[in-house]
């Protein structure tokens, strides 16, 4: 199954605060994430339909509402899940 993904304004602003390796390294881990949520994710205890894509030291957050993945920030793991 292919989702469809939506980056919100603030996750954006933290992708290119990021160095370019790393940000094309995350954006393809975005990308294999889209077809059927492939890689090193996990849904967030208690946070209702709230998952995570870990990818190195970095957390991608994300909302899946049916087919549409909604990325909400882009951290470190140090402070993601604060």
């Amino acid at each position: 199954m292919r989702y469809e993904l939506a980056i919100s304004e603030k996750a954006l602003q933290q992708l290119r605060a990021l160095p370019k390796p790393l940000r094309q390294r995350i954006g393809w881990r975005i990308d294999e994430l889209q077809d059927g949520l492939k890689g090193d994710v996990l849904k967030l205890q208690a946070k209702g339909n709230m998952y995570r894509l870990r990818v190195g030291n970095f957390r991608i957050l994300f909302l899946l509402e049916g087919a549409l993945i909604k990325v909400y920030a882009v951290k470190d793991r140090k402070q993601a899940y604060e």
